[in-house]
Formats: C-alpha cells, sequence, structure tokens
C-alpha cells in the first residue's frame, strides 16, 4: 500500500509492485526522438518487473447489440507476462513468504493446489528467485496449463474431479511431508492475495478510469481480487458498486450447492478463506453456456481472445449494463486471462475439430 501511496510520479510512469514502469502511446513513439526528449533505458533486469499495470479497454460492440445502457470497461489481465492476473499474487506471496524466512531461495520448493495459472505465475517467477515448484490440480485442468507448467520444469499432479477442493488438498499435504524444505504459500488462505490487488489491482482501476469508476465487476474464485481491488476502490469512493461472478451451476456463495460446471478459474464450489464478503454489494451467478457463448463472440466481435471466466464476468456486466439505473454509469470488468489456454477445452472445440482436419 505504502509503495502505491509514495510513488513519485513522473511522465508517462507509475509504480507497481515495487518497481517503476514506463508507458507511452504509440502516437508518442512515433514521434521524433528530439520531441521526446532525451532517450534513456526503458528495460526490465527480468520478466517479474514487468508484472502489473495492465491496460484497461472500452468494450463497445456486443453491448449496444444487448442493449446496454452503462460502458462496459475491461481490464485486460492477459498482458501479464503469463498471460493471467495470478502474476500478482505470486510475486507477492513469494516476496511475503522470503521476508518472513518461510522459504529460502535455492532450498525451498513450492507447493501450490491451483486451477492452473497461479501455479503457472508461481514457476515463472521461481525460476527467476530460484524455487522448484510443484503443482497439484484437478483433472479437469486444460492441458495446455499442464504443459506450460512441464515448460517451465515445474512437477505436476492431477486429482480426481469427484474428489473437490479436499482430494486436491490432500495430495498437496501428502508432497508437503514427503518433500524436503516444502512450502505451501496456498491462495486459498494467504492474505498476501487480496494484499495484492488492494495493491496494485485497485489502485490501477482508480487511476486510469480517473476516479470515474461506479461498478467493479470481478469472478470469484479464491476471492482474493474482488476482496482486494473492491476494497480499495470502496476506500477511494464509497459509492463503488462491488459484484462478483459464480457459476450457476455451483452457485454456494448465493446458497446454492456446489455441482460441475465448465467455467475453470471461478466457482471452486466452498467459500475460501480470503474472501470478504463485507465488500460485495452483489452476486451474479452465470451458467456455463453463456460464459462460453460469449468467450466466442468477444473474440470474433470485439477481437478480445479471453478465458472462459472472463466471458463469465462479461455476462455479468451486460446484466448490469443493461439496468435503468445505471445508465451512462462505467463498469469496469476484471478480465483474468487469455484464450491460449483454452484451445483443447469445450470452448474453442468445433475449431480445434476444423484445423486438424484441414488438408492441402
Amino acid at each position: 500500500m505504502d509503495a502505491i501511496a509514495n510513488a513519485q510520479e513522473q511522465e508517462g510512469t507509475e509504480a507497481a509492485l515495487g518497481f517503476t514502469r514506463t508507458w507511452r502511446k504509440i502516437s508518442q513513439i512515433e514521434n521524433s526522438s528530439d520531441e521526446l526528449g532525451p532517450l534513456q533505458e526503458n528495460i526490465a533486469a527480468d520478466i517479474s518487473q514487468l508484472i502489473g499495470w495492465t491496460p484497461l479497454v472500452e468494450i463497445n460492440r456486443i453491448p449496444p447489440k444487448e442493449g446496454a445502457l452503462a460502458r462496459i470497461i475491461g481490464k485486460l489481465e492477459y498482458f501479464q507476462p503469463l498471460g493471467s492476473l495470478k502474476d500478482r499474487i505470486a510475486l507477492t506471496m513469494i516476496q511475503d513468504a522470503e521476508e518472513k524466512g518461510l522459504i529460502t531461495p535455492g532450498v525451498s520448493t513450492l507447493i501450490e493446489p491451483t486451477s492452473g495459472n497461479t501455479a503457472i505465475s508461481l514457476a515463472f517467477v521461481g525460476i527467476r528467485k530460484g524455487y522448484k515448484v510443484v503443482a497439484v490440480m484437478p483433472d479437469y485442468a486444460s492441458v495446455e496449463r499442464r504443459m506450460i507448467l512441464r515448460a517451465f520444469g515445474a512437477e505436476v499432479y492431477v486429482t480426481d474431479f469427484a474428489l473437490g477442493i479436499a482430494g486436491v488438498m490432500s495430495k498437496a499435504e501428502e508432497l508437503l511431508a514427503a518433500i524436503p524444505n516444502a512450502h505451501i504459500l496456498n491462495q486459498l488462505v494467504n492474505p498476501m492475495n487480496p494484499d495484492a490487488h488492494f495493491r496494485t489491482t485497485g489502485p490501477e482501476i482508480w487511476k486510469d478510469t480517473a476516479g470515474k469508476v461506479d461498478i467493479f465487476i470481478a469472478g470469484s474464485g479464491t476471492g482474493g481480487t474482488v476482496t482486494g481491488a473492491g476494497r480499495y476502490l470502496k476506500q477511494k469512493k464509497s459509492s463503488v458498486k462491488v459484484i462478483t461472478v459464480e457459476p450457476s451451476e455451483s452457485a454456494v456463495l448465493s446458497g446454492g450447492c456446489k455441482g460441475a460446471h465448465k467455467i475453470q478459474g471461478i466457482g471452486p464450489g466452498f467459500i475460501p478463506d480470503v474472501l470478504d464478503r463485507s465488500v460485495i454489494d452483489e452476486i451474479i451467478t452465470v451458467s456455463s453456456e453463456d460464459a462460453l457463448i460469449y468467450t466466442r463472440r468477444l473474440a470474433m466481435e470485439e477481437g478480445l481472445l479471453l478465458g472462459i471466466s472472463s466471458g463469465a464476468a462479461f455476462v455479468a456486466a451486460l446484466k448490469v449494463a443493461k439496468r435503468p439505473e445505471n445508465a451512462n454509469k462505467m463498469i469496469v470488468t476484471l478480465l483474468p486471462s487469455g484464450g491460449e489456454r483454452y484451445m483443447s477445452t469445450e470452448l474453442f472445440s468445433s475449431i480445434k475439430d476444423e484445423c486438424q482436419n484441414m488438408t492441402f
């Protein structure tokens, strides 16, 4: 929080996660070097320094067709180095554990129960910092996620989906007991998960919307994003409404029962410890089918190649944007990841079949 509050703002620069990243619009870059002033190096020391400050974009083709009355702004987390919002919490959780003496580079092994994205983020940060990573995930996690983890040298264990989170945690605990110097950061209970979003995601939204954000929408997996970013935005502007999204097939936050669904990354079937329900003003449920349909539409009509949970967040944003009381308001919805990790899933199954059957 102090890093954000005390950041020295310079032309085109902002601070996030303890480093400074420079942004210039293309139109500025196209000007001569004389007009830009003295040339300075703008080179990150390592890839983890590129985490944060993802762009906002107005989604303006689909909403008018659907009768939206409010503006819908998407925060594109696939602009993170490894393509998802989990890059934020991976770096923050590791830094915090190091400061507390819980882990040591070159010695500790990080074990993480995950649907995939958090472990991927831990794996690439771990390479830079000297940690081996072991991922434990349910067997519905896409093959792309498993392949990315293996490409980073991480070990991958899958558990039976029918066993739920209990099966994932049981395997993680088993590995913790068997692997010397192992540590579970555990995004589900780690307070650094929402803290990362309070210190970075929230301030980024506030700054880039010039404080005009009226409604913030994010899916609920661990609950870290909606808790951290939502808390920050409410502190800056008490009238901001915070809405979270969960699958209609597993609407546990809404008082329903857990169930199978196709929206990877949200709807874990239980209420995580890091989720602060007092921050949330409303819970919206979205069906897997609607999430799939609108994720495809976002690609075809908006040019946004996104993951399924992003489609779910957008569906929720559309529902809210159609309400008369929200006319002319600004809705910011968090779009957690890109679509490349879902090519083997039902999201793009028809395209996959078509491409596999192409002939010359």
